[in-house]
């Protein structure tokens, strides 16, 4: 059994640190808040940016689910359609020549 990663685990990345709660080991420096403002700028820019990407997988896999359910609509019609109405009995086989044989052949090793 393979071991777990990080993203594997559900709910792990929901987990706040100390880096992300905020809070610090020493009191803050004055000159830090622009160090501070640059580094949740850059978080927000990732954030966005993640976002965007899953509202358009959000969108693409919305869009199969779409076709996939239409697909499945139009087999079902057809399989209905298909579904002989005399009473359970088995519609005749056409002896025509739409009907074809397998070809058999002999295979030796």
């Amino acid at each position: 059994m393979p071991i777990k990663g990080v993203t594997d685990v559900s709910g792990l990345r929901d987990i706040r640190s100390l880096h992300t709660s905020g809070r610090r080991s020493m009191p803050k420096v004055q000159s830090s808040a622009y160090l501070d403002l640059y580094m949740l700028q850059k978080a927000k820019d990732r954030l966005e940016k993640e976002a965007a990407l899953l509202a358009k997988r959000n969108q693409t896999i919305q869009k199969r689910l779409a076709e996939i359910q239409n697909q499945m609509e139009g087999l079902e019609q057809s399989a209905r359609s298909e579904r002989p109405s005399n009473g359970g009995k088995k519609a005749a086989e056409p002896n025509g020549p739409t009907k074809r044989k397998w070809k058999k052949f002999a295979l030796k090793y």
